[in-house]
Formats: C-alpha cells, structure tokens, sequence
C-alpha cells in the first residue's frame, strides 16, 4: 500500500538517493547531502513511520520499504537510473531494492547494514526498553553504535559526536508510543534477504565477470 513519504530534493547533476537508518530521518544526510549536491541531484526522504513522512498502523517489512523506495524512483527519476545509498536499514532497503528492480539503479551503496540477524533478541529487547523507559532509553546506545570509543576520544571523533548531537535528541522528543509502534513494525527485526542477495550477485556480479 502507497504511502506519502516526506522527501528533499537538491543539486543537479546525476541522481543520488539517501536512505536513512531505523529511528533516523533525512537529516542524518545533511552533511553528505551538502557536499554531494555540489555535483548531484540528491534525493533523500524518511520512511514511513519515521520523520515527517506518513504513518502506518500496520505492521509492514523491508519489502514494504523497497516498494516505497521504487514508487518514489519511478516518480522523481523519471526514468533515469540512480546511485542509491543505505544505511543500515537504509542499506537493507537498498537490498531489496536491488534485488527486485536493479533496472532503476546506476549503483548501490550499503554502509553498516546486513542480509540476516540471527539473533533477534537485542531488536526484543530495544521494543520492552522503549515501552518500559520511552525512545531515550535506547538513544545513547544507537550513538554508541555508530561510532567507536577510541574515535570519540580524537579530536575528530568529538565533532562528529557534536554533529550527529540531533539524532538521540529527536529520538528523546518522540512519544514513547510513537518509538514503540516504530519498533513494533520493525522491519528489521525479521530481515533475512540471504537468498536474494545471493541471487543478485550470481545475475550481477558473476553473470558480468564471465563466471
């Protein structure tokens, strides 16, 4: 099912899609945004249930997300063929994007993502976190992810910390019910796109290699 998604398109130039992380929204792009629409049209957007795109009450997968990332290629790409950059979730999105329509896409980037969790406990234990102790609880925890002790104690590592500052303060102003039916609907939680990405790279990768 179709749903309105928020979306910022800037620059001009060959086309660059950004799609963020769970619990993100397209301002985690500002800094790469800015840089890329020098030379680029930049597209980045929030998915659903995140930002300021729509919200759905139904629960919903990362086939969900590719679909919504297809209909908004297909409308602001107009048959142009695209860069497409995900992270994390974002990067899972970005997998199965290319998996069912690598014909929109110029070349895909996935940063700190995965195709399977094997162990779904900690997604588990972020849902009881957040209906025990609302979306801060669980801020410090996404930043300590993203970046390593031993690069925040740099002088660069530090800035970063300063730059990326907004994102646990988003996360604390949502509502604790807004950050549970986040997480309920988690996409990410059931990923497995193993089989898929497999496949995309034997038709791809291999088919191109001559193997």
């Amino acid at each position: 099912m179709s749903i309105e998604l928020n979306v910022v398109r800037e620059g001009q130039g060959p086309i660059v899609v950004l799609s963020h992380a769970l619990g993100c929204d397209l301002h985690m792009w500002d800094g790469v945004a800015a840089s890329l629409a020098r030379a680029h049209t930049v597209i980045r957007y929030d998915h659903r249930n995140h930002g300021g795109s729509a919200k759905s009450a139904e629960a919903f997968g990362i086939e969900t997300l590719a679909d919504d990332a297809i209909a908004l290629i297909e409308r602001e790409a107009v048959g142009e063929t695209v860069h497409f950059v995900g992270l994390s979730m974002g990067g899972m999105t970005a997998q199965a994007l290319a998996a069912r329509r690598p014909d929109l896409l110029r070349s895909v980037v996935i940063a700190n993502s995965s195709a399977f969790y094997p162990d779904q406990s900690p997604w588990l234990a972020r849902v009881q976190t957040v209906a025990s102790q609302g979306v801060a609880a669980i801020a410090p925890g996404a930043v300590s992810r993203w970046l390593t002790p031993e690069w925040v104690s740099t002088f660069e590592g530090q800035a970063a910390m300063v730059s990326i500052d907004y994102v646990p303060t988003n996360m604390r102003v949502e509502s604790p019910l807004k950050g549970i039916k986040i997480l309920q609907t988690d996409p990410v939680r059931s990923l497995d796109e193993q089989d898929k990405w497999k496949k995309l790279f034997e038709d791809t990768v291999l088919k191109k290699a001559g193997a």
